[in-house]
C-alpha cells in the first residue's frame, strides 16, 4: 500500500510529517491519514511533490513494478531481461543468430501491428515475449536494405518502439527502460527527418517524462511538438489524430505541474481538452500511428483528467452515459473503468459503484489493472468502508487477485 511506503521512506529519510507537511504543501493530517490507510494519494501532484521532497522517483513511491499474481502478468515481467538486452542495441546476430535479414516488408508490417494490437489488449505477457526477437529482426533488416525500402523499415521500428515498447514499459513500471526506449526511436526518426514522426516521437517521450517526475518538461516537448506540427501543416486524418493526442497528453501533464494554481490547471486542461474535441469531430475515431484517438478518447480523457485534477464528481458527471465501446482497445476502456471508479471511491455513499467499476476493469483488461498501483491502493481503500455485503465479497476477491491484504 502506498500508505505504507510512504511512512517507511519517510522514516528512511528521518523526515517528520511535519516536516514533510512544510516541504510539500500537504496538510500533516492529510499525509497522516494517507499513512494510516484512512485516505487515498491518487493525486499525481501530491505523489511527485513527495517524490521531490523525499528524493526519490514516483515509482518507488507508488512501489512499482508491482509484484506479479498470475501467470500471465508475471510473463511479461519474465520477459523484461531479454528486451532490456534488446534495447541495449546488441547485434542482431546476438539475439538470433539463425534469423536471416531478408524477411519481406509485408510480414514484418504484419507482425509490427500484431504487436501494438497485443499492447492495446493489454496482453503484456505475450508482447513482453514477442518484442526481443522483432525489435532484432527489424534492426537486422534496416541493416541489409536501402532507399524506400529501409525508409519504410525504420518506420516500422518507430512503430514497435512506438507504443508497444514505451508503453509496456510504463505500465509495468520500468520507467528507465521506457526511457531507452524512446531514445532508440529518436535515434531512428532523426534519419526519417519527418516532422509528423519528429512530434510522435514527443508524444510519447513525454509519457516517460511525466511518469520520471518531470511534467513541465513533458509539457516544452509537446509544447514544441504542437508548434512544429502546426507549422508543417496538418491536413489530413493522420496529422490531425497526432495533433490530438499532443493536446491530450499536454492536458495529462497540466494535472502534475505544481507550478500552475489549481484554478490554472482546470482552465489549461480545459483548453487542451476543448481543441482535442474539435480535431476528433474531424478526424473520427481513428487507429493512427497505432493509437485510438478520437471523440471516444476524448470523453474517456476528461474522466481520468477530472480525477487528476481532484473533480471526483465532475469525472463521475463526465462518464455518465459514455460508452466506451466504441475503442476497440481494452486497455483502453479498462482506463475509463478504473478512473471512474477511484473517483467513485471518493464519494461518500458510492463505494459500491466503485467496486462495481473496478471489477469492470478488471474483466476488460487483467494485466493492466494489476500492473496499476493507484488501483490496488483504491482497493486497499475501500476494503476499510462501509458498503454491502455483496460489493464487499466481490472487493475481498479482487483484492486477492491483485494481492492487496484485506
Amino acid at each position: 500500500m502506498i500508505g505504507g511506503a510512504l511512512r517507511g521512506l519517510r522514516r528512511q529519510r528521518g523526515v517528520s510529517l511535519k516536516g514533510l507537511a512544510a516541504q510539500t504543501g500537504i496538510s500533516q493530517g492529510y499525509l497522516s491519514m494517507v499513512e494510516n490507510g484512512k485516505r487515498l494519494l491518487d493525486s499525481t501532484v501530491f505523489i511527485d511533490s513527495i517524490a521531490d521532497a523525499l528524493r526519490i522517483s514516483p515509482a518507488e513511491l507508488t512501489g512499482q513494478p508491482v509484484a506479479p499474481l498470475d501467470p500471465s502478468t508475471g510473463g511479461a515481467h519474465a520477459g523484461i531481461p531479454a528486451l532490456r538486452i534488446a534495447l541495449m542495441g546488441l547485434p542482431a546476430q546476438m539475439l538470433a543468430p539463425d534469423r536471416a535479414p531478408d524477411e519481406p516488408v509485408q510480414m514484418l508490417t504484419a507482425r509490427v501491428a500484431r504487436a501494438n494490437n497485443l499492447y492495446h489488449a493489454s496482453d503484456y505477457g505475450t508482447l513482453a515475449a514477442k518484442l526481443p526477437a522483432l525489435l532484432s529482426d527489424l534492426r537486422a533488416a534496416a541493416d541489409a536494405r536501402h532507399g524506400y525500402v529501409r525508409r519504410r523499415i525504420l518506420q516500422l521500428l518507430a512503430g514497435t518502439y512506438h507504443p508497444a515498447c514505451v508503453l509496456l514499459l510504463k505500465n509495468l513500471g520500468y520507467p528507465d527502460l521506457a526511457y531507452i526506449a524512446v531514445t532508440r526511436a529518436a535515434e531512428v526518426i532523426a534519419e526519417l527527418e519527418d516532422a509528423q514522426y519528429m512530434a510522435l516521437s514527443d508524444f510519447f517521450t513525454a509519457h516517460v517524462l511525466m511518469v520520471a517526475g518531470s511534467p513541465q518538461q513533458a509539457l516544452a516537448r509537446t509544447a514544441a511538438a504542437i508548434s512544429d506540427l502546426e507549422r508543417h501543416g496538418v491536413l489530413g486524418r493522420a496529422p490531425q489524430s497526432l495533433l490530438g493526442e499532443l493536446h491530450l497528453i499536454s492536458a495529462t501533464a497540466i494535472t502534475r505541474d505544481k507550478t500552475r494554481s489549481g484554478d490554472a490547471r482546470r482552465l489549461d486542461v480545459a483548453t487542451h481538452l476543448a481543441e482535442a474535441q474539435r480535431l476528433a469531430q474531424h478526424t473520427g475515431e481513428t487507429h493512427d500511428w497505432h493509437l485510438n484517438f478520437g471523440l471516444t478518447n476524448v470523453a474517456i480523457h476528461r474522466v481520468s483528467l477530472n480525477s487528476a485534477l481532484g473533480r471526483h464528481g465532475d469525472a463521475v458527471d463526465a462518464g455518465a452515459g459514455l460508452d466506451p465501446e466504441a475503442i476497440t482497445a481494452p486497455g483502453r476502456r479498462m482506463a475509463y473503468h478504473a478512473d471512474l471508479g477511484k473517483s467513485l471511491a471518493r464519494l461518500r455513499g458510492r463505494e459500491a459503484d466503485a467496486t462495481r467499476e473496478l471489477l469492470t476493469a478488471e474483466r476488460v483488461a487483467p494485466q493492466r489493472l494489476r500492473a496499476d498501483p493507484l488501483v490496488r491502493d483504491c482497493v486497499g481503500y475501500l476494503l476499510g468502508r462501509p458498503m454491502a455485503a455483496h460489493a464487499l465479497r466481490d472487493l475481498r476477491g479482487l483484492s486477492h487477485r491483485i494481492g492487496v491484504v484485506s
